[in-house]
Formats: C-alpha cells, sequence, structure tokens
C-alpha cells in the first residue's frame, strides 16, 4: 500500500514540481494549500506574493491535471497570530525580524504538520530548497544545504526540530530551480512560468512602515536621532522606518555616507554613524535550535551567517551558561541586526541557528 504524503502547494512552480516528484517517487499524493490572509484585507493588491486567491486557483489546476485530491486549510487566525503579530512586535522592540522563519517554525512544520492527520497523511512535503538526511554515527537527522547554491533555503529552515525532519521531504533539494520549472513544462502547468514571489508576502509592496501604520492603526513616535557619541543630531519618523545599515531616507546632508547603526526602543532613539561603525566581530544569540548536536558543550568552529543570501562566514560558537550562545567571526561583519537570524553550518550540514540578540 502506498504511503500517503501531504504536499504544500503555494501555488508556485516550486511546490507544483514537487507534487509532481511524489508522484512519480510513487507516493500517494494529496496536495493542501494554506489560506493565509486576505490580500484585500490588507490593502494590497499584486500578482508576486503567495497564499491569494489566484495562487489557491493555480495550485486546484496543477492537482487537477495530476488527477489528485486538493483541500484548502484556513490557517488565517494562526498566521496573523504567529507571523505577523511577530513581525509588528519585533518592529516596535527595535528588531528587524525574518517572518519567512516564522511561518515555516509554526505554520508550515507545526500547524500544518498537527492539521496532515486529517487527511490521512503522517507525512508533508513542501518546495523548499534543502536536503534531509539521516546520520548513522550521530543517530540524527541532518538538515543539509540544497545542492543548487542560488537556492538554498536551509537558512530560513533551521528551527526545524528532529520530530519535524522525520516527518518532512524535500523534493527539489537535489534540483536546480530550472530543472524544477522544466517538470512544471513537461507536465503543462499552467503555472510554469510564473514568476517567484518577492519580498515579504503579506508586505509585498516592501513598506513594511505603511503595512505596521494600517494594520495596527497607530501613529509611529518620532524620537531623536544620536550620532556613535550618543548627541542628538535630529528628529526620526519612528523606530519602524529604520534597519541597522539602512543609508537612504536619513534626511542628513553628511560629507560622507551615513547608515543606521542602533535602533533602542527604550528610549526611542536611531543611532547613526559613518560605514566604518556598522562592523562587530561578534553577536550574542538566543532561542538556539540545534539539529546537528544535541547541545553546545565547549567552542566549535563553524561557517556562519547573519542574513538570507549571505556567504557563510568563518566563525567559532561559545556556549552561555543561561543558554546563549556567542558568535565570534573571524572577520568583523556589517550591519548585524537584532531580529535576524545567525544560522551556523559545518561544510553543508546546518549545525543549527538562533535569533541575533545584539552585537557585541
Amino acid at each position: 500500500m502506498k504511503e500517503k504524503i501531504l504536499a504544500a502547494m503555494s501555488g508556485g512552480v516550486d511546490s507544483s514540481a514537487c507534487t509532481l516528484l511524489l508522484l512519480e517517487q510513487g507516493y500517494d499524493v494529496a496536495g493542501v494549500t494554506m489560506a493565509l490572509y486576505d490580500q484585500g484585507d490588507l490593502g494590497q493588491k499584486t500578482t508576486r506574493s503567495c497564499c491569494s486567491a489566484d495562487d489557491i486557483s493555480d495550485a486546484r489546476s496543477v492537482c487537477d491535471r495530476l488527477g489528485i485530491e486538493h483541500y484548502v486549510f484556513n490557517m488565517g487566525e494562526t498566521f496573523h497570530r504567529q507571523v505577523i503579530d511577530r513581525f509588528i512586535a519585533g518592529y516596535a522592540c527595535g528588531q528587524t525580524p525574518n517572518p519567512c522563519i516564522d511561518c515555516n517554525r509554526y505554520v508550515k512544520f507545526d500547524a500544518l504538520l498537527r492539521r496532515a492527520g486529517d487527511v490521512g497523511c503522517w507525512r508533508i512535503a513542501t518546495g523548499h530548497y534543502a536536503r534531509i538526511e539521516y546520520d548513522t554515527v550521530s543517530q540524527r537527522i541532518l538538515l543539509k544545504t540544497a545542492l543548487d547554491d542560488h537556492k538554498d533555503q536551509s537558512y530560513v529552515l533551521y528551527s526545524m526540530t528532529q520530530e519535524q525532519l522525520a516527518r518532512v521531504k524535500f523534493p527539489l533539494g537535489e534540483l536546480t530551480k530550472q530543472q524544477a520549472r522544466e517538470l512544471a513544462e513537461r507536465a503543462s502547468f499552467r503555472n510554469a512560468r510564473k514568476p517567484d514571489s518577492q519580498d515579504i508576502c503579506f508586505v509585498p509592496d516592501g513598506n513594511y512602515a505603511g503595512f505596521i501604520q494600517r494594520t495596527t492603526g497607530e501613529t509611529p513616535q518620532t524620537g531623536d536621532f544620536l550620532d556613535t557619541e550618543g548627541n542628538v543630531i535630529g528628529t526620526h519618523r519612528g523606530l519602524v522606518h529604520y534597519t541597522v545599515g539602512q543609508r537612504k531616507g536619513l534626511g542628513f546632508a553628511f560629507p560622507e555616507p551615513h547608515y543606521v547603526c542602533a535602533k533602542d526602543a527604550v528610549n526611542n532613539t536611531v543611532t547613526i554613524g559613518t560605514k566604518d561603525k556598522l562592523f562587530a566581530n561578534r553577536l550574542l544569540a538566543g532561542g538556539c535550535n540545534w539539529i546537528a548536536v544535541d547541545q553546545l558543550t565547549g567552542p566549535m568552529r563553524v561557517q556562519a551567517k547573519i542574513r538570507y543570501g549571505q556567504k557563510a562566514q568563518p566563525a567559532t560558537l561559545f556556549p552561555e551558561e543561561d543558554g546563549r550562545t556567542v558568535v565570534e567571526f573571524d572577520e568583523p561583519q556589517r550591519a548585524i541586526s537584532p531580529g535576524q537570524a545567525t544560522v551556523w553550518y559545518d561544510g553543508d550540514v546546518v549545525v543549527g541557528g538562533a535569533t541575533i540578540l545584539k552585537g557585541l
């Protein structure tokens, strides 16, 4: 008897190719699309996000062509609470959160896994570009980078647990994006040439401050701009308008470029300075999730990222007594941003990751 597996389908080409591969591998496949929000409710109109009514229609058309069941799970309340609310709270605290990580953590690999049993599935599959392998030496399930470095998504998957990895498949982990498109084209899927989603799905215009103001109904509180010596040099428009490393939109004309170096939510200040003030060798991270090891018991050499798409940099991890981790880089890193994730690698294996609390 074939194992029944639930394929998460966003309506895009990757999840469609993933579903086709599962069928070719002999699984009894059902597709599911998660209804996460109504773009009209968010005051947005776009064709380059995900999980819209059009995306649901695209996913259903693929399932119809493949002759498999298609379900729509309403997860709007979970998505709003665990992703949108966390995004807004993070910016309010002066952080720069990554909502894709929260979506994976709380929606795809938590809520969806729990719902899979409702349609007779124990395992789910997604169109992420990453690999999962069992290591007989450590007796742990490993998360590994995709073979296509340009599409690797292991960074946004660092929060996955051993229990979740045991129940998930990533069929695209050994393919390139072009190969995935070719699979969809050969199957005559109508979304074979659909463009990739851009930016944050619920803020497709990239105006984070505007989204937060519309959603909360609150006007951002102005505050002081500081230089790196702590002197007041102007008035900012509200913390949500700024990210660490930002250069444009500061409203100053200095002899040399200035950047956002830090945000302080307690005092409602934004510190700006020259490019050299953006660099630091160390950071403190919390909420650590370990994949390749059970825990960090001593210093460990790794390659570390502090943002998605960054090339991993040589670093050493140091455990703190309270469970937090200090990351010390061999070379200074630019714009270490609280709220972003730092993810640690040993070659192509994800050792673990955590949320950046502050640069040191």
